[in-house]
């Protein structure tokens, strides 16, 4: 048997050229559309919409509906259920909206709700679940412990990063930008910019002021917070900038760190004339 690495050079080049070749016309004949016979499985298949080829893993077909002139990139999973031909609890499972792209290399792993609206594109290798392994039992493995689940929503015009993961409970509204490689767990307000693990915002559009980082929010509606003293248990006032006051004796108030600051602040200007006048 001769391996790809005893091949002659010319015969390597001719091989290359006709896989290439061959790869490239068979890409969209491999690919599924709403008319072919992989397509007529799904619970619904959009006119223009498309699922690349090679694809991933795709089962259960009947309960996952796809909009109108949405793609769906190369190698992605989509699937509803742990195995083929299970039989599900909710119909849709998995709905994908329209105008919609999903980036190569992404898993849409729905067990029970994953709503995915129009107009949204993510990166490559994104990872959507509703479903979850529970590890409330410390003496049983989580790997035997029943999966918990949880519906997933992603608003219509958002964006996922590349990498992004979005866990069961996920409430994504709608025009997010969800930065790269971000885990969300929770939810997100429309029109805001996520990121981190798991995602926080950093930025939100704010009618009037346009999008406003939400440290500046903070700081703008920063009032000065009270301490609590533990020992007397009032509210006090946080101390502001500046030299420490004390009390003398009899209890008037003592402003010796004021005169030493004013009295630093006058011998400077004396030691820098002094040294100007030595040189």
């Amino acid at each position: 048997m001769v391996t790809p690495q005893q091949v002659p050079p010319w015969l390597r080049r001719i091989a290359s050229a006709v896989i290439d070749t061959t790869y490239t016309w068979v890409s969209p004949l491999g690919a599924i559309g709403p008319d072919d016979r992989r397509g007529r499985r799904f619970g619904a298949f959009g006119k223009g919409s498309i699922i690349a080829f090679p694809t991933g893993a795709i089962y259960n077909e009947r309960w996952i509906r796809i909009g109108s002139r949405t793609m769906i990139g190369p190698h992605v999973s989509l699937t509803a259920g742990m195995a083929p031909g299970q039989e599900m609890v909710s119909d849709p499972v998995v709905s994908i909206g329209d105008r919609t792209l999903i980036g190569q290399g992404s898993y849409i792993v729905g067990h029970f709700c994953i709503e995915i609206g129009d107009d949204i594109q993510t990166g490559p290798y994104v990872y959507i679940t509703d479903q979850n392994h529970a590890y409330e039992d410390p003496d049983v493995p989580i790997g035997r412990q029943w999966p918990v689940e949880s519906s997933v929503s992603i608003g219509s015009g958002s964006w996922l990063g590349a990498g992004g993961i979005v866990l069961p409970g996920a409430r994504i509204g709608r025009n997010v930008a969800v930065g790269a490689g971000s885990v969300v767990v929770g939810e997100l307000p429309d029109h805001c910019v996520a990121v981190g693990v798991p995602a926080r915002v950093i930025k939100q559009y704010v009618a009037g002021d346009g999008w406003v980082a939400t440290e500046d929010r903070t700081v703008d509606n920063h009032e000065t917070p009270a301490s609590h003293n533990s020992n007397t248990g009032n509210s006090e006032e946080a101390p502001q900038d500046g030299p420490a006051r004390t009390e003398n004796a009899d209890g008037t108030p003592n402003d010796v760190g004021t005169v030493e600051t004013s009295v630093v602040k006058n011998v400077r200007p004396a030691v820098t004339r002094a040294a100007r006048h030595d040189g």
